[in-house]
């Protein structure tokens, strides 16, 4: 129980947390998410990653594995699915978004630095399965970010179907500096606690 919480048990069991394309689980953001939230954390690495592989696997692979690793931190903590929100860092998030698009139970979604669209191609969307997204959802993007500008996801966030909360990092671009990861770790607080 929480205070000021009228005695009711807090909906969020965990928070996943998965890497961009480049990156690991080891990656500063992720690993300050961990460490400042007040409830369980698991930062997943992707099996590329593990096998010491560069390139991402393709999109079925990856949701596959955000799919086992959410049943298996659910399983270790005792609850289910729908209890857990997911997200993670760019391709990661992405592909936690598109696993909750595809029918996979949460209780909401944390996308740092989406990628709207690969940089220089705007015509390339990455939001086929918005409208699918049916959790309350949360968007961290620097407002520099050549992968979505705030105008460019201005004109498709209507488009998710879930509750969308949006914080706008100010002069930060793809990759957030680490002074900025205190703020990054109060507002994905701030909306784990109100779900």
């Amino acid at each position: 129980m929480q205070p000021g919480s009228d005695n009711k048990p807090t909906a969020v069991a965990g928070l996943l947390l998965t890497h961009g394309a480049g990156g690991g689980a080891d990656q500063h953001t992720l690993v300050a998410l961990e460490e400042g939230l007040g409830m369980p954390v698991r930062r997943v690495e992707f099996p590329y990653r593990r096998e010491g592989r560069r390139f991402p696997d393709r999109a079925p692979k990856l949701i596959g594995t955000v799919r086992a690793e959410a049943e298996a931190f659910a399983s270790d903590l005792g609850t289910t699915i729908d209890r857990l929100v997911l997200g993670g860092r760019s391709m990661g998030g992405r592909m936690c978004s598109m696993a909750v698009a595809e029918g996979l139970a949460s209780a909401g979604l944390v996308l740092l630095s989406y990628p709207l669209h690969p940089p220089g191609k705007p015509e390339k969307l990455r939001v086929e399965h918005f409208s699918d997204m049916d959790v309350p959802t949360l968007l961290v993007n620097g407002d520099r970010d050549p992968f979505g500008t705030p105008e460019e996801f201005a004109g498709h966030i209507g488009a998710i179907s879930g509750d969308v909360t949006v914080h706008w990092l100010e002069g930060q671009g793809h990759n957030p500096k680490p002074g900025v990861d205190a703020e990054i770790v109060a507002v994905v607080d701030s909306f784990l606690a109100s779900l």
